[in-house]
């Protein structure tokens, strides 16, 4: 598994699931008042919205958490959020993708900036390290929605690119213009995703030891903190020996 993903399962192994679970409702909450300020307040009639919602609710976001967000984007007391994405090297010189919604630019940048500087990387500037990562949909799904190979098929008929099933579920990977027309297409033989979103897929992945590993698990898990910050990418790789040390 790239970067990223290691270090979720790691931190979740850790039991800092549910010390994250507020903040996480926070940036969700904060992805779908700019989705229905972006269009209408209507998921049927706002496929941004839509998916906003749809992996609110995989999070288990409680239902009036999700109309608060929605009412919040046509409210009097609206605020208004930039998309922004930086681009730096972590350790090692490893390649990260940051995802900011904000409503004070000046505050978010000085913040990652001195994130990154603080391990060891640098922010470099728009496109310094996107080209080493392409811009995809992904879809997930959970273990028990069918074999592997039902998974396969379907993925096939709808128009994936590939497909990785492991123990934590199957994730489908698709053109980025074509995330609506395959999860919908998915949805009518498998069912609802429990995700459905755009990420910045590593075009290779960078093999780094214990130390650098634990190195850019900090500065990830610092950036994630950032109340700004809705993604993060990295472009590394762990293998099962450094993954086994980190876990225990």
């Amino acid at each position: 598994m790239a970067g990223h993903s290691q270090f979720k399962n790691i931190m979740h192994r850790k039991g800092r699931q549910d010390a994250v679970r507020s903040k996480m409702f926070s940036k969700l909450a904060r992805e779908i008042t700019v989705a229905a300020k972006a269009g209408l307040p209507d998921p049927s009639m706002n496929a941004r919205l839509r998916l906003a919602i749809q992996n609110a609710k995989a999070q288990s976001m409680p239902r009036d958490n999700i109309e608060r967000a929605v009412k919040k984007a046509s409210g009097a007391d609206s605020e208004n959020y930039d998309e922004i994405r930086y681009e730096g090297y972590g350790p090692g010189g490893v390649a990260v993708i940051v995802e900011a919604l904000t409503d004070n630019r000046n505050r978010t940048a000085s913040n990652v900036r001195s994130t990154f500087t603080k391990a060891g990387g640098a922010l470099g500037e728009t496109g310094s390290v996107s080209f080493s990562f392409d811009r995809v949909g992904e879809i997930t799904y959970k273990p028990d929605v069918g074999t592997v190979d039902a998974v396969m098929e379907a993925a096939i008929e709808a128009g994936a690119e590939d497909v990785t099933s492991d123990e934590d579920g199957h994730t489908i990977i698709c053109g980025f213009e074509d995330i609506g027309e395959v999860s919908k297409a998915l949805e009518a033989t498998l069912g609802e995703a429990e995700t459905v979103k755009a990420i910045w897929k590593a075009q290779n992945s960078v093999p780094v030891d214990e130390e650098r590993a634990e190195s850019l698990m900090k500065l990830i898990d610092t950036l994630e903190d950032d109340d700004d910050v809705q993604n993060v990418y990295a472009n590394f790789e762990v293998s099962d020996e450094v993954m086994a040390k980190l876990s225990a």
